[in-house]
């Protein structure tokens, strides 16, 4: 299994992408302005997109790869998302306001989107992999996910504040491989993240504290201009502990 970033920012800026997240060559794991990345070619090859929350900066991409390459595919995209997300996908993006509903065109028999719920803790599986949702704390429906394939597993928080739920799940997962967890705000912006439900520094390092050791943790979602003093704040808390910046353009193989 391979997974590669394709965006992991916070906002944009210079080289910075929003949220996206390609395992193999046919799934995405949300769809940010990272998806750009992608030629037609690659865009084409996209058969599920596993979306964590309707934020625009995880959900922009969607919109236009479909009306790409939808034509230039056998058969629809499958949107996969909690029941509040795709109803909210449905509502107010691919409404005909904003965008065509390609779960009816070209014709609701062949469309160009299809929509399939998901639950938490039912995973998907397709071929020799596993996405599985997972509970999130954010401010509107949201999820993160488990992604396993035959050499172990990775889990991506999505966009959160801290539950319970995420380090229990990744404490209790034998082949966790790697951790990717959000922190969008320093500490000086502690009542910011507070309130639009995101990690800062501060609150990461105490659940990290009680994580295992071994289990490499990779920071997303940093807010433009504040990475290094993000990074800078985690180091400082969590001295010895294996915590970097997620990448974009990195790529996982396990």
């Amino acid at each position: 299994m391979q997974i590669r970033v394709l965006g992991c920012s916070g906002g944009i800026g210079g080289d910075r992408h929003t949220t996206a997240l390609l395992l193999d060559d046919d799934i995405l794991i949300d769809a940010g302005s990272g998806v750009t990345r992608l030629t037609l070619d690659e865009l084409a090859r996209v058969d599920h997109v596993f979306i964590t929350h309707s934020h625009m900066d995880h959900i922009l991409g969607l919109p236009l790869l479909l009306d790409s390459v939808g034509a230039e595919r056998g058969r629809p995209v499958t949107v996969h998302g909690l029941p509040e997300v795709l109803q909210i996908l449905m509502d107010h993006i691919f409404n005909w306001r904003i965008w065509p509903d390609f779960a009816r065109i070209p014709s609701p028999h062949a469309p160009f989107l299809a929509y399939q719920t998901l639950q938490p803790g039912q995973a998907v599986t397709l071929d020799t992999r596993s996405v599985t949702p997972i509970p999130a704390h954010h401010v509107v429906p949201a999820c993160g996910y488990l992604l396993r394939g035959e050499g172990g597993g990775l889990l991506f928080s999505g966009d959160t504040a801290s539950h319970e739920a995420l380090w229990t799940l990744a404490g209790s997962t034998p082949d966790l491989r790697h951790l990717i967890v959000e922190t969008s705000f320093p500490n000086a912006l502690e009542d910011l993240a507070r309130a639009s439900l995101h990690y800062h520094p501060r609150a990461l390092a105490a659940d990290l504290s009680a994580f295992r050791p071994d289990i490499p943790v990779w920071i997303t979602h940093l807010k433009p201009g504040s990475e290094r003093l993000i990074m800078d704040e985690l180091h400082a808390a969590l001295p010895g502990r294996q915590v970097e910046a997620l990448r974009e353009e990195q790529v996982f193989r396990f």
